[in-house]
């Protein structure tokens, strides 16, 4: 084998004393060794020795193992014994190995004088002093632990776990059970897990697989999974297993998201430095010594602002909704997220929680009160009327079930939430007050937040009376996302909107941010939303301390069916609950209070 040989030992000679190479001798012979095999002769390197076969197949063996860069040998020493009958030598050799890898260690030779030349006498301890006859060379590498992400307050959301991988071999299928009765067995017993896996789409997959040893990968199942299902497939023909950790929730839907989002970003991350070792093995493969070892160093975890118990909480308050549920909550103080949930539902829909772009209904009556409050045109305490419709360029708008307040203050207009009295608001304002103001509150600001993608929402200046007048309680050409609206919550609260994170020292980037709230108008938001819980729409919390909140009931379609909000805040956690078509806002409150009596 001389390949690439040539590059692999370099060979470095220092020698204790003066007169190793004043003469011809044991140390000439050791030279013409090294500086053969440094040449990628190994022919010639072993027919210095006493025994060339075994010596060229061990050396060859050694080096196709390892398959070094360079191998540098530094004679320590070589001593002839005094009748001349052997030396005795001592060799430091280094191995630069693939992957920045460096193996050094001494070995000791012994030379023989021969009839003309003196000879390496040879055993496989002159590579390694524990290589033995009949052994051979081998490197192994051992993976670290995955290192785990943790949510604030260091609980694991992503922890190794062992993992089976189903492998179908066709071929072998089909020459024994036939091909569609293992598809069909393994079809009916791991669709409990996956409902994608068909005996259709396994034998699409097969089809596709060439050669008597081709396979397919039929699904990759956690360890409780594969245990269930193992009675059912360990045996079938062609049907083989393989097993390996990977980084994932307690639960397969848990921060479905979010989790398989930071996964995917930190996944060279948490991989950790590879563990290697260099081992001797016998003829039947079986590890006899351990020449050399580098334990695998793990990673250090990932750390998160999200909040475990508020990600169960917000889980647990969605799980058994039969429409499509999202929740985010983050930290009004700060933005960092807490949680992002959905129900299983909405996880078909994709991540609705952050890039879901829904009529946010009158949970826009934030952003509409904010844009005349900053007007100067009122104030919470103004009179306002509230008729049962209104009617702009034909288009009629109606209260809920039309009902009428007649004239009240504008904090009981907006806890009580009237259409009508917020449509008139809005079409009193320039063109650009509501996108302005939405903005301002944190919808229409671009966020690039580390491992996920998010999206605020829109709201376009209008381009006439009945647009404006449908923008001013959330319907019309506005859009907000659970994100966008978890940002207006957290806005009031804090009086700016927060910059929203993830992970832990990841810096997001802003653009289009808007500008602080007025201190008075801040103020107001928060009475005026704190009202509709005391005595607006949302009383069903009101025995919840310190909820602050606004419902929201959007149309969408042909208008015959509607989505359910509720956006707000408690403590220092702002929240927004969204239940797509879920008629009213009782269920996105009925949420938020089994979120919120959680987390007490």
């Amino acid at each position: 084998m001389r390949t690439s040989l040539s590059l692999l030992l370099a060979t470095v000679l220092a020698v204790s004393g003066c007169s190793l190479f004043d003469s011809e001798g044991p140390d000439d012979a050791l030279r013409a060794f090294v500086a053969a095999l440094s040449k990628g002769d190994i022919a010639g390197a072993a027919a210095l020795t006493d025994s060339p076969a075994s010596a060229r197949e061990t050396v060859k063996q050694a080096l196709e193992a390892l398959e070094p860069k360079s191998v540098t040998g530094e004679v320590r020493s070589v001593t002839e014994a005094a009748d001349s009958t052997s030396a005795q030598a001592t060799v430091a050799l280094t191995w630069r190995l693939p992957k920045d890898r460096t193996w050094r260690y001494e070995t000791e030779l012994e030379l023989l004088p021969g009839q003309q030349d003196w000879k390496v006498r040879w055993t496989p301890s002159v590579l390694h002093a524990e290589l033995a006859a009949q052994q051979t060379i081998a490197l192994v590498e051992e993976e670290p632990e995955l290192a785990p992400v943790l949510d604030r307050d260091g609980q694991a959301l992503l922890r190794p776990q062992s993992v089976v991988s189903v492998v179908l071999y066709p071929a072998e299928a089909r020459a024994d059970a036939g091909l569609r009765e293992v598809a069909g067995e393994l079809a009916a017993s791991l669709s409990r897990f996956d409902e994608t896996i068909t005996t259709r789409s396994i034998l699409s997959q097969a089809s596709e697989v060439n050669g008597k040893n081709g396979s397919t990968l039929v699904a990759v199942l956690r360890e409780k999974h594969y245990q269930r299902a193992k009675p059912d497939i360990y045996e079938l023909p062609g049907v083989k297993f393989g097993r390996q950790e990977r980084l994932l929730a307690k639960d397969s839907d848990y921060g479905l998201h979010v989790l398989s989002a930071i996964r995917h970003l930190v996944r060279e991350r948490i991989e950790g430095e590879v563990g290697w070792r260099i081992i001797a093995q016998d003829t039947s493969g079986a590890e006899t010594a351990e020449l050399h070892a580098e334990a695998a160093s793990p990673s250090k975890a990932v750390e998160t602002t999200l909040s475990e118990r508020t990600q169960t909480a917000a889980e647990g308050a969605i799980r058994d909704g039969p429409k499509p549920a999202a929740v985010v909550a983050m930290r009004a103080s700060t933005g960092e997220l807490l949680a992002v949930a959905q129900n299983e539902k909405a996880n078909e829909e994709g991540p609705i929680a952050l890039t879901g772009r829904y009529p946010p209904g009158s949970t826009f009556k934030i952003v509409t009160a904010l844009a005349a409050l900053t007007s100067g045109d009122v104030r919470p305490q103004s009179t306002v009327n509230c008729p049962g419709t209104v009617v702009f360029d034909s288009r009629e708008i109606p209260n809920e079930d039309e009902f009428s307040l007649g004239r009240v203050p504008l904090s009981t207009a907006f806890a009580r939430s009237c259409n009508t009295t917020f449509a008139s608001l809005a079409t009193d304002l320039p063109p650009g007050a509501l996108p302005e103001a939405a903005r301002d509150l944190g919808i229409g600001t671009d966020y690039v937040v580390p491992a996920i993608t998010t999206v605020t929402g829109s709201v376009p200046p209008a381009k006439n009376v009945v647009q404006r007048a449908e923008n001013g309680f959330g319907q019309g050409t506005v859009l907000a996302s659970p994100f966008g609206m978890a940002l207006v919550a957290a806005t009031v609260k804090a009086g700016e909107t927060p910059v929203p994170t993830l992970l832990t020292g990841e810096r997001t980037e802003v653009t289009r941010m808007g500008e602080p709230l007025p201190n008075a108008e801040a103020s107001a938001l928060r009475r005026m939303m704190r009202a509709v819980v005391t005595r607006g729409t949302a009383t069903s919390l009101a025995d919840l301390p310190g909820v602050h909140g606004k419902t929201g009931t959007a149309q969408y379609g042909d208008g015959s069916r509607s989505h359910g909000w509720f956006v707000g805040y408690s403590g220092d956690t702002a929240f927004a609950v969204l239940i797509v078509g879920g008629d009213s806002s009782k269920p996105a409150v009925d949420v938020a209070r089994r979120m919120l009596s959680e987390l007490g």
